[in-house]
């Protein structure tokens, strides 16, 4: 077939386990309108047992299954060169118990270590002497200073993680979200290089 198609694979995906990986899944395709459908239903992986949960679908991959099932010579790939493919089986239903645990862990935890940051760097007596100056009185326990401290300190984990339960305070990202995308991009780079050096291997074997 005479004609030119345009394809943007995704950089990462999420498909069931137990369904096919359809190219409309991985990429963005431009194309006439007499071929769009079939490009869009065209399979490029079914997922089995053997597949590990991380995919790797090489743009290669994706020409050679179009020019066998379609007869179109002219492909474009624009963009990323692999779709990282996520087999995302069942959700597992949670355990109340479970999460319990794990929340009683953490905020002990959490607990354990803002006291011991406090106790490092004394900050009772910072309170102290902060209350001295302000207000010429000793004060061992300083209330006034230490409880809106402490609700400063909350509300500053609250604007610092930008989230109120499930709600977002604005649109911008917080820290731990930039450090979790930087994190997911250099493990998606070490899954797509270490896939390329297996697949140079078997080329040589």
């Amino acid at each position: 077939m005479d004609t030119t198609i345009y394809i943007r694979l995704r950089h990462r995906v999420q498909v069931g386990g137990d369904k096919p990986v359809y190219l409309k899944d991985i990429a963005s395709i431009n194309a006439p309108d007499v071929i769009i459908h079939d490009l869009k239903k065209l399979i490029v992986h079914k997922v089995t047992k053997e597949d590990n949960n991380i995919i790797i679908i090489d743009g290669i991959q994706i020409i050679e299954v179009i020019t066998d099932k379609l007869n179109i010579r002219d492909i474009q790939l624009i963009g990323p060169q692999q779709t990282i493919v996520e087999v995302v089986m069942r959700k597992v239903k949670m355990s109340i118990p479970l999460f319990l645990l794990v929340w009683l862990l953490l905020f002990i935890g959490s607990a354990i270590s803002i006291m011991n940051f406090h106790e490092d760097v004394s900050m009772q007596v910072v309170h102290q002497k902060l209350f001295y100056l302000l207000t010429g009185i000793k004060d061992e326990k300083p209330l006034t200073i230490q409880i809106p401290y402490s609700i400063g300190l909350g509300l500053g984990m609250i604007l610092f993680f930008n989230h109120v339960f499930k709600k977002r305070i604005n649109d911008e990202p917080s820290p731990l979200e930039v450090e979790m995308f930087n994190y997911q991009q250099s493990l998606d780079q070490y899954v797509i290089m270490n896939e390329n050096k297996e697949s140079m291997k078997r080329m040589d074997e």
